[in-house]
């Protein structure tokens, strides 16, 4: 067995081969050995010349953490001071959920595409209500499915599945961009399937919708105005809350301005209004004459109510009137507005559907109010005017058009109420 050459006082036998270290800089300054083994001395050698070079250049991390020490520090130190908030909230439910219990004890250098991919197949078939024990954490005698051994089986949709291998694909790449690992198992991985479950999205047909709009303007509902942006401007439930009093809407012009929205994140007060995700959220739209008339008449209202102790919202160091509040001027609780509507819909005799949902009938309205299709593409913001166009071939009957007309002529007609500050709302949001 060959001797230490001069110089080499770092490399040693070491059990049934060689091994050597370096004095090396950590990613945290500190001085600390790095280990390099082999079963011959060239071997080690020539892993020891390599290591002393790149120690030169860089800090060399003396210990490789495993998934879930890695996606510990990258959420706290790279994604929660760089990100926006709601973006940490859905990484850190993924890892918290997905990625650290299944993987999370493996090395991220170890980690491979095989022990990837069988960790991501199991994914679609783990019940939720089983892994979080949701309903072991009900109070006795009201567990009704899991944890009486009846599975309700809450499989993950595909946006869930999709989104942790997501989360691992983005915590992996700047563990490769800080050299702690040459490739990114999770980009080599096939998305599985989600299975199948009973309850599918859906919409109103424009029947449905004019008769909730009808029954919540004949019972003066607070929130009407709301109701009409969802699903006539197919705007999301925290654009239409996120909205301002002041020139986010300009009259004259017929157009509305998005650019915030209102909304709780991980847990936060609703007290705070963040930016929209994608500059192409961010638009002008113009206004059809049935929405701009319940803006008129939710202005008129909000009027005659506000006094001078009403709490306003700070954007960008402005204070501002939201649109859409309590009675006591405060921002609406989201769940609120969705027992809201879930109550409207009971009155107005149509299918309970989510709120979410509201979007997918904005084209159908449109297409029946004889909105141009440019326009209604802009509205719906559309990339192309063929997605549009697929929308408005599926245009209602003449009944149904005449009666969404007649609605419209309704609404033009209350404008006479909008002076009377005695203008009765039933309901309230607290």
């Amino acid at each position: 067995m060959a001797g230490r050459a001069n110089g080499e006082g770092s490399i040693y036998p070491y059990k049934s081969g060689w091994a050597a270290y370096v004095w090396v800089t950590t990613p945290t300054g500190k001085k600390d050995r790095k280990y390099v083994y082999g079963q011959e001395r060239e071997e080690v050698h020539a892993k020891w010349i390599e290591l002393q070079a790149k120690a030169a250049k860089m800090p060399i991390p003396t210990k490789t953490p495993t998934v879930a020490e890695y996606i510990e520090y990258w959420l706290a130190e790279v994604i929660k001071p760089n990100r926006e908030e709601g973006i940490y909230s859905a990484y850190e439910l993924s890892s918290r959920l997905h990625i650290i219990p299944g993987i999370g004890k493996r090395r991220i250098d170890k980690l491979t595409v095989r022990e990837t991919q069988t960790w991501l197949n199991k994914v679609p078939g783990n019940c939720q209500c089983c892994a979080q024990g949701k309903d072991v954490k009900r109070p006795e005698g009201k567990q009704r499915c899991c944890a009486i051994g009846d599975c309700c089986e809450d499989f993950p949709s595909r946006r869930v599945i999709e989104g942790a291998r997501n989360t691992l694909r983005a915590a992996l790449n700047h563990a490769k961009r800080e050299e702690l690992i040459s490739r990114n198992v999770a980009e080599l991985v096939t998305l599985p399937k989600s299975r199948k479950t009973l309850q599918r999205r859906n919409s109103w047909t424009v029947d449905e919708a004019r008769r909730f709009l009808e029954s919540a303007h004949e019972d003066n509902d607070p929130l009407y105005g709301l109701w009409v942006l969802l699903l006539v401007l197919g705007l999301r439930r925290g654009e239409g809350l996120g909205l301002v009093d002041d020139d986010t809407i300009n009259e004259e012009a017929e157009e509305i301005g998005l650019e915030w929205q209102l909304g709780r994140v991980g847990g936060h007060p609703l007290t705070h209004k963040r930016q929209l995700k994608t500059d192409g959220s961010v638009e002008t739209l113009p206004l059809p004459p049935i929405v701009l008339t319940a803006l008129r008449i939710t202005r008129q209202f909000q009027a005659s109510r506000r006094t001078e102790s009403w709490p306003k919202v700070c954007i960008c160091g402005e204070r501002h009137q939201l649109l859409f509040t309590t009675s006591t001027g405060h921002p609406l609780e989201p769940r609120n507005v969705k027992r809201s509507f879930d109550s409207w819909c009971k009155r107005a005799g149509v299918r309970r559907i989510k709120i979410q949902d509201t979007r997918r009938t904005c084209g159908s309205l449109l297409a029946a109010l004889d909105v141009h299709p440019r326009v209604a593409m802009q509205i719906l913001r559309h990339s192309r005017i063929a997605l549009t166009m697929d929308i408005y071939t599926q245009v209602p009957d003449k009944t149904t058009r005449a009666a969404l007309k007649r609605l419209s002529d309704l609404f033009e007609d209350s404008n006479a109420d909008e002076s009377n500050p005695e203008r009765p709302v039933t309901g309230s949001l607290a």
